[in-house]
């Protein structure tokens, strides 16, 4: 698995929202459905064929987002929201395979964090980026994705 330290820029976003229970994943497919169904009710959509969704995970819950990139945040639609995710360091790596092994490449790169010395902020978005040309590949179960997951340090010496 390739790891490597970026940085991204800000990054306006509108989308949905969905919080439950990690017992809950299974939900997540539905709401790229959702998203999907309703793309052409936002306004000001960036060139740029992806969908962002970012999260905040807690110990016993999270809340995620599927989001389309936006030119200005405007005309959010009705049961949508809209935001800013700030320019951050991000750890990311590209994952490739079934979702039984998703777990197992978060806890990879967990590892990898501690072993380089950095340390995840848990106050800022993680980020997955779902781009169009594997739209069907991850519908059929055969995911592909990249991960970004916050950094509070960076040191590019360690990479």
């Amino acid at each position: 698995m390739d790891i490597q330290v970026i940085e991204k820029e800000d990054i306006n976003v509108v989308g949905i929202c969905w919080n439950g229970t990690y017992s809950q994943l299974g939900t997540i497919s539905s709401l790229f459905r959702n998203m999907e169904q309703r793309l052409d009710e936002v306004s000001y959509q960036t060139d740029e064929p992806v969908l962002i969704a970012p999260f905040h995970s807690r110990e016993t819950e999270l809340t995620y987002y599927v989001t389309k990139p936006v030119e200005k945040i405007s005309q959010i639609p009705a049961g949508m929201v809209g935001f800013t995710i700030p320019s951050k360091n991000y750890v990311f790596t590209t994952y490739k395979g079934s979702l039984d092994g998703v777990e197992n490449t978060y806890l990879q790169m967990f590892s990898w964090m501690q072993e380089y010395g950095y340390e995840q902020d848990h106050h800022a978005l993680s980020l997955e980026i779902y781009k169009e040309k594997y739209k069907h590949q991850n519908a059929n179960g055969d995911l592909y994705f990249e991960i970004y997951l916050p950094v509070k340090s960076y040191k590019k010496n360690n990479q």
